[in-house]
């Protein structure tokens, strides 16, 4: 019997479970990805120097994006605040995977002294790590929609508040600030940073906030700075537009959540049908089963 794959299935095995134990033994958490994510820096001051695995995932992906299919989303991974190196050797790590997977299948096959022929595991080796590399793909689209949701809702309370900065005689780039620094949320300290950017650059706050809403993808921001364009001439008339836009976007998001909810509930009726089916046929079968027998 040949050992080799055997010697190779635990080799992995015990590599995977190292790594998970240095995982959960990890004294203190990484902070550079989590200030990051909460809390933007500004363009004066100087980025952070990779750690190891964005290195090594950098690395990866200068040898990979010129390879058809492979591709990152710089626009999500910036506003999850995660690197596109780290993201590429996740989808490295779990290509690699998904590759050693046919080994472990044929562990029972080999003890039983069957032999498969070489293209069925490498035809199902192939198939799980082509499935496994864009798995983070999804999980990052996912993960970024959720975020503009929450950045959205975020902005509809945002444009109250500048609204009744303005309504207060506050100057467009005073109500602009001051509204972004009553939230503590990430949404907010995206605003602040953005701000506080067109501050130190004498930029105006607006084109900032266009400036924001390019780079995360974000078009609910547009609005806010098309609005403000005009804030300098009319305060009254600025008021009643952002009024009337944080009640549209309300409406807006109220109408997206009735939608996934009632898309929820389609997705439940399917289910609850052939459930429905099963009962009727146990409850049927002792009477079909006796009309043939008799």
């Amino acid at each position: 019997m040949n050992l080799f794959p055997v010697v190779l299935t635990g080799g992995t095995v015990g590599a995977g479970l190292a790594v998970l134990v240095g995982e959960l033994l990890r004294p203190q958490p990484a902070l550079g990805p989590a200030l990051s994510r909460s809390a933007p820096a500004i363009s004066t001051m100087r980025e952070p120097e990779p750690d190891r695995e964005e290195r090594w995932g950098r690395w990866l992906l200068a040898r990979l994006e010129r390879l058809p299919g492979v591709r990152v989303p710089t626009t999500n991974l910036a506003l999850l605040g995660h690197g596109p190196g780290q993201f590429m050797l996740k989808k490295t790590a779990l290509a690699a995977l998904g590759l050693l997977c046919p080994v472990i299948v044929s562990i029972p096959w080999i003890i039983a002294g069957i032999s498969l022929p070489v293209y069925v595991p490498a035809g199902f080796g192939l198939t799980v790590a082509v499935l496994l590399f864009i798995t983070p793909d999804l999980a990052v689209r996912d993960q970024a929609k959720r975020a503009r949701e929450e950045f959205a809702h975020a902005l509809s309370a945002y444009l109250d508040l500048v609204a009744l900065k303005r309504a207060a005689d506050a100057g467009p780039a005073e109500a602009l600030e001051k509204a972004a620094q009553v939230g503590r949320g990430w949404p907010f300290l995206y605003l602040q940073g953005a701000l506080r950017r067109a501050r130190l650059e004498k930029i105006p706050p607006w084109q900032a906030l266009a400036e924001l809403s390019d780079e995360y993808d974000l078009p609910v921001l547009d609005d806010v700075a098309d609005i403000m364009r005009g804030s300098a001439t009319d305060g009254a008339a600025v008021y009643k537009a952002l009024r009337a836009r944080s009640a549209a976007l309300s409406a807006e998001l109220l109408a997206d959540q009735a939608a996934e909810a009632n898309a929820a509930s389609e997705k439940m009726t399917a289910p609850g049908a052939l459930l429905a089916v099963l009962v009727m046929l146990l409850m049927a079968f002792p009477a079909v089963i006796r009309m043939l027998t008799v």
